[in-house]
């Protein structure tokens, strides 16, 4: 994200982080500091821990192996040695190393969690963690290898880097884990009785990721409001579709809050009287954008409230309950609602991405836009936009094509113990990809849109328009003759639709709405 300003320490409690404190502290270079109280909480859990294994208690994955070997005792002796082999045997994913943004949303994933309570770690491994986040210390995590059942093949290379081994960056510079540490100031930490499986546990990537991917996929929505909102006017959009009194005739989720948000963006044209349209009904992709764009902000409330219990909860197995004295076993890991709630919100940017194809489609042609065939005042001599709409549909076959859903893949076990999984953290992944070509493909219809506005040449624009239209014109002439429009677009789509400038007067715009 640009022109960002540097943000100020994140408090961890365990309680309260917000998908804007992951975008602070993996975008932004946030430190992190640990609310007072979460010492004193995993300190009272740890005294649990230790007293399960000097009783020699049954205990998953502390006195007994995991997975299909999780009913076989461990010798006292062997338990801080099966915490590191812990670690080494389960750092098993490969595939190109995660970017340094998404690594730091899994180390505060990972972070909150344990301060949350419920794990049972030991306090060194948590102030450890910290370290690595605030010194900048980032583990080379490969890019697959969770099945979300727990991101436990990847977690495993954090917790390699943790005890000085595997690889992390540090200072731009990939070095042996040991190396990073010390170059930080930083120094191993010795596991001891299930320490490994912690760091190893939950859903940090899923949920990390996944806080990193709301958020901009709520900003991308809006990007959307306000390129449709562009459309509208060099369209000559009309926007009874938009009444109130339409829409709570049946009020489907989302709608009219879209449709109150596209009206605010049109605030100061003349589009707001529908006597301004140029037709008495338009097509679809301009009629039912508030139906569409509805969707999305219904799939991004349940994305949303699916992810906060994993941004803010213990997703360990088994859980250490201090009050009581007890570990119990654990279906805390599993993330079924998030997973499916991540592929609900693909299937809506979907949506979103098909009639944004369509609104530039109809803006090139004279019989339903009555501008100029392809936006060119020249003849069949000049392309015009019209190479534009090859882009643009690859952009949305793309798109489609990540939107495949990912959370009900085949199930693996182990030995039939582990035989459901729900690829919670592929599922955040491929949002990253899809919410970049979304922003391109939003680039396409913004280029188009401000040179119907152009040839159109409306007395007023609405805010959001104008605003849109102005910045686009200082990065980019209109079109006259045929040119590469690919860099046009890049641009666009970079320094406009990805400006916290335009960002956050559009939000402005909108802000009183509800």
């Amino acid at each position: 994200m640009t022109g960002a300003a540097p943000a100020g320490p994140v408090v961890v409690d365990g309680r309260t982080l917000t998908c804007a404190d992951f975008v602070a502290v993996a975008h932004r270079g946030a430190r992190v500091t640990l609310a007072h109280e979460v010492f004193p909480r995993l300190v009272r859990e740890r005294a649990v821990v230790d007293d399960i294994v000097d009783r020699h208690v049954p205990t998953y994955g502390l006195t007994t192996g995991l997975g299909s070997r999780s009913s076989y005792a461990l010798p006292r002796a062997e338990l801080t040695a099966f915490s590191v082999r812990t670690v080494r045997g389960r750092a098993n994913a490969v595939g190109d190393p995660l970017p340094v943004p998404v690594v730091r949303a899994a180390l505060l994933a990972r972070v909150n969690g344990i301060a949350s309570g419920g794990s049972g770690v030991r306090p060194e491994i948590l102030d450890a963690l910290v370290g690595l986040l605030n010194s900048r210390v980032h583990p080379v995590i490969p890019e697959v290898g969770s099945i979300g059942a727990s991101d436990l093949c990847q977690m495993a290379h954090v917790g390699l880097a943790v005890i000085g081994e595997g690889r992390a960056e540090f200072s731009g510079e990939v070095l042996d884990g040991a190396t990073a540490l010390r170059r930080a100031g930083l120094t191993p930490v010795e596991l001891g009785p299930k320490d490994g499986h912690v760091l190893c546990s939950a859903s940090p990537l899923a949920a990390g990721n996944g806080a990193l991917a709301l958020h901009e996929a709520a900003a991308v929505l809006l990007l959307g409001q306000a390129v449709t909102a562009l459309t509208f006017e060099g369209f000559r959009a009309n926007t009874s579709p938009l009444d109130a009194r339409v829409l709570d005739l049946r009020p489907a989720p989302g709608q009219s809050l879209a449709a109150r948000e596209l009206l605010a963006l049109l605030s100061g044209g003349e589009l707001g009287d529908p006597r301004h349209a140029r037709r008495v009904q338009d097509p679809v992709s301009l009629r039912c954008a508030a139906q569409v764009h509805g969707a999305l902000h219904a799939a991004l409330d349940f994305a949303t409230a699916a992810l906060a219990p994993e941004l803010n909860g213990c997703g360990d197995n088994p859980v250490v309950l201090a009050d009581t004295g007890e570990i119990l076993s654990s279906g805390n890991f599993h993330t079924p609602a998030l997973a499916l709630a991540f592929d609900t919100l693909a299937l809506a940017l979907t949506q979103t991405a098909a009639i944004s194809a369509e609104r530039m489609r109809r803006l090139l042609n004279p019989g339903v836009s009555g501008l100029p065939a392809n936006l060119t005042s020249y003849g069949p001599e000049r392309s015009g936009f019209a190479p534009l709409t090859k882009t643009a549909q690859a952009l949305v076959a793309e798109i489609r094509m990540l939107s495949a859903p990912v959370c009900n893949d085949p199930r693996h076990g182990a030995d039939a113990v582990e035989d459901d999984s729900t690829n919670a953290a592929l599922g955040a992944r491929r949002l990253t990809t899809m919410l970049l070509r979304l922003r391109q493909l939003l680039a396409v219809e913004a280029l188009v849109a401000a040179q119907a506005v152009d040839l159109a040449a409306p007395a007023a624009l609405g805010q959001g328009p104008a605003l849109l239209h102005r910045t686009i014109r200082e990065l980019v002439p209109r079109l006259d003759d045929d040119r590469p429009c690919g860099a046009d677009v890049e641009r666009v789509s970079r320094d406009v639709l990805e400006s916290e400038d335009v960002r956050s007067a559009l939000r402005a715009m909108v802000g009183g709405v509800t």
